[in-house]
């Protein structure tokens, strides 16, 4: 949006001096994003008077001219104009003048072997109209005594360019602006003055909103202008559309430009004579065509909103008029049009057909729905002034009253809000000054936002407003607190991180898949689960939501084996999905190791991976995650996709609530399937939700370790048991038989066969026992032994082996 401030001093009294008005601009949030000079390019083109015209010796269309421009000897200029005469007064521009229409810069030339100094300008170059037939011609009068002065006056006028947010459409008119200048104590914002105007009857032209889906215009406001003499506009006219960047075109076009810009106020001029008998506002039907003012033809599609008589299309409500019901300079009866247009309907319809106007800018953001009035009452003032004419009666067509919105405003929220105060007073005044209608109740304020906000529709839209104009700078400053009183991570987020590297310190690469993966493969890993099929999926092999993570490491190792690696050791952590509704998914950490341990070591004899080399990462993951190892509870039931005589579920503790892990071997067919070549493949889940915060969990207190200062001593323990009887429970056993002596119970061999009866098998166990107190004596160790092996006939049945 491009102000000046002589212009925006039209609606605001203020001493403030431009540089002060610039920098309150920016500070109540209508940001200035340049200042150029309007008069820097116009001033050296002066008032010239031709002193003698002749032909040119080379050329038939052109005229040599000598031309006073007011120094001691007059200059010699080449020209094409047909009007180009003796004692013609008009434009000249000097070399090294910049032409505003093309930008040309000028220089001295040789035209046809004759030298011309500058140039002789028609009102087209000079952006004063679209006339380019001949150079300008002043009047004698007015101009005489004016030759070699500049023509524009030298105002050094800044155009001032304001960035608008979307939110603010009340600032695409200078009114607005001076508004908030004022509100914000810049000065004081001036009455609209209106003159009384004469209507002399009713208007002739019929309109007609019709009713029907997604009409776009909620109102339609209209006024005749009968016997007008549609002219050139005056100079101060003029100099505002100059001096935002727009060009003069004629006195009622102008006009309808000048109210847009001042007041926000978007209007159309038809001619009343081009119009078949009515208007029409109604949706556009596929396959309609019209010709815009812009000489480009459009193809409408369904429902646009637009503008019609009995012939057809007359233009495109809120965006762009047609060719056919077009004003120009003979036009004699005219029709002024001011209307609200919806800004969805608007920006729809423009977008499809890629047109960009001024009007369109300003109806797709919101106008003021009740300036319709103001809007006709403007426009035939400066009509009637310039061009003369009569008026005809307002005539104003609603489909929907516009509703009020009220909002119930606590004071005391803006200091919650903001962190500074201001008084209710003040408040009310602010308020007022930007156009709220206001009402006490009690401890609250009720708010009626001015039509010209369709943006502000809650409580907190009023604190902003009343910070805006306040001033952010009385925000203070708050130095952030640098000791945390709160940590950034819940428990849930630091286990996810720990576990994924403590996984990854035990020979792990993590893997990232995708969520999608092949049926074909997640339909091996399903237990009880729902298969969670994609509408749309983006590749045929990652057509479902995969139920293990399994599905896709599996795929990945088969990928690296295939490559020419043998020992692989692959996890990665993510989300399952067992439904697809949201939240029917948990958080898992999956593992497959494959290969052989120790290969090619000239230390340790290589060996397969097996099932206890995912076991001990499982559990030793879990201690580190603050677990004891200890109360860990281990059995063997586990989904079918592990070899059932090779894998193992684990609990936190005997109560057995929610399995935290599986490891195992995966099931052999399931290898055989995928064809993967390696001779056993290991792996493992951990079920992160399922896993409780405990007082010790992840170091949330520090661990410490008491070290005994006496010997320890070792004895070893061979049992024959029942070969159901879990080695875990016989361990746990041992253990408690004096928690303060035994310190680790492990277990170094297991036997079925020769010389162990039928069902049977022998546990060798390895115990080490050690006092913290003291050095134990060979009676302590022998009654320490005896309580072991009694306790675990009694409780088991089992013998010990000699």
């Amino acid at each position: 949006m491009k102000i000046t401030t002589n212009w925006l001093k039209d609606h605001l009294d203020t001493k403030f001096k431009e540089n002060q008005i610039i920098n309150k601009l920016t500070e109540i949030g209508l940001e200035v994003e340049s200042i150029n000079s309007e008069s820097n390019d116009l001033d050296n083109f002066v008032v010239a008077k031709i002193l003698k015209a002749e032909k040119h010796p080379n050329a038939d269309r052109l005229k040599v001219c000598d031309v006073d421009i007011g120094l001691k000897e007059s200059i010699k200029v080449v020209c094409g104009a047909p009007n180009a005469k003796k004692d013609l007064l008009t434009i000249y521009a000097p070399p090294g003048s910049t032409i505003p229409k093309n930008q040309m810069k000028l220089t001295i030339s040789k035209i046809r072997g004759v030298t011309s100094f500058g140039m002789l300008c028609s009102e087209s170059e000079l952006n004063l109209s679209e006339e380019s037939e001949g150079i300008i011609e002043l009047s004698s009068n007015k101009f005489q005594t004016k030759i070699g002065k500049s023509y524009f006056q030298k105002n050094n006028i800044n155009v001032i360019d304001l960035s608008i947010t979307p939110n603010r459409p009340d600032c695409l008119g200078v009114r607005g602006i001076a508004r908030d200048l004022a509100a914000a104590g810049s000065g004081k914002l001036k009455n609209i003055k209106t003159t009384k105007l004469k209507k002399n009857n009713k208007q002739k032209i019929n309109i007609k909103i019709t009713k029907e889906k997604n009409q776009g215009c909620k109102a339609f406001g209209s006024c005749t202008i009968t016997n007008v003499k549609n002219c050139e506009s005056p100079d101060w006219l003029k100099e505002k559309i100059i001096s935002l960047g727009q060009k003069p075109i004629s006195a009622i076009v102008d006009i309808t430009n000048y109210i847009m810009f001042d007041l926000n106020r978007p209007l159309h001029a038809y001619d009343v004579d081009k119009i078949d008998k009515e208007i029409i506002v109604r949706n556009s039907k596929k396959g309609e065509v019209f010709k815009a003012l812009d000489n480009k033809e459009y193809k409408l599609e369904n429902d646009m909103c637009v503008i019609t008589d009995h012939s057809g299309v007359l233009g495109l409500g809120g965006i762009i008029g047609g060719t056919r019901s077009g004003t120009e300079l003979d036009t004699k009866n005219i029709l002024i049009e001011a209307a609200y247009f919806e800004p969805r309907s608007i920006r729809k319809t423009s977008k499809i057909l890629n047109i960009d106007t001024d009007a369109k800018f300003r109806f797709e953001r919101g106008i003021d729905p009740l300036s319709i009035e103001q809007g006709l009452q403007k426009a035939a003032e400066l009509i009637k002034k310039i061009c003369g004419g009569e008026i005809s009666k307002f005539n104003i067509k609603k489909n929907e009253n516009i509703k009020k919105n009220l909002i119930k405003f606590n004071p005391l929220s803006f200091e919650k809000v903001t962190g500074f105060n201001i008084n209710q007073k003040e408040m009310i005044k602010i308020l007022k000054n930007l156009g709220f209608d206001i009402k006490k109740d009690k401890k609250f304020l009720i708010l009626i936002p001015p039509s010209w906000r369709p943006d502000i529709v809650q409580e907190i839209d009023i604190i902003e407003e009343l910070a805006r104009i306040k001033g952010y700078d009385q925000i203070k400053i708050i130095e952030p607190e640098k000791i945390r009183k709160k940590e950034t991570l819940n428990y849930s987020q630091k286990l996810f991180h720990f576990l994924q590297r403590s996984i990854a310190t035990k020979g792990y690469l993590e893997a990232i898949t995708w969520s999608f993966t092949d049926s074909k493969i997640n339909h091996l890993f399903i237990e009880e689960k729902k298969l969670v099929q994609i509408v749309n999926p983006i590749s045929s092999d990652l057509n479902v939501l995969r139920n293990s993570i399994f599905s896709n490491l599996i795929i990945y190792l088969n990928k690296n084996l295939d490559r020419g690696f043998k020992d692989i050791s692959l996890f990665e952590i993510g989300p399952i999905f067992y439904g697809s509704q949201p939240g029917e998914q948990e958080t898992v950490i999956s593992g497959l190791k494959c290969g052989k341990i120790s290969r090619s070591n000239w230390l340790e004899k290589e060996r397969l991976v097996d099932v206890f080399d995912v076991k001990k990462d499982v559990i030793q993951t879990l201690a580190e995650a603050g677990f004891s190892k200890n109360k860990l509870y281990i059995d063997d039931k586990t989904p079918n996709y592990f070899h059932p005589g090779k894998s193992g579920r684990i609990f936190l503790n005997k109560e057995k609530e929610k399995v935290v892990a599986y490891f195992g071997e995966i099931h052999p067919n399931i290898l055989k399937k995928i064809d993967i070549k390696t001779e056993a493949l290991m792996g493992f889940e951990i079920f992160i939700d399922n896993i409780k915060k405990t007082k010790k969990s992840l170091n949330d207190q520090k661990k410490q370790y008491k070290y005994s200062d006496y010997q320890k001593s070792e004895r070893d323990f061979a049992f024959v048991i029942d070969q159901n009887f879990n080695v875990q429970d016989l361990i746990e056993i041992i253990l408690n038989v004096d928690q303060k002596l035994i310190k680790t119970v492990k277990v170094f061999d297991v036997y079925q066969g020769e010389n162990i009866p039928e069902g049977k098998k022998s546990i060798a166990l390895n115990v080490t026992i050690q006092s913290s107190e003291k050095t134990l004596n060979d009676q302590d160790l022998d009654r320490i032994n005896q309580l072991i092996i009694s306790s675990v006939e009694t409780k088991t049945g089992a013998k010990i082996r000699s």
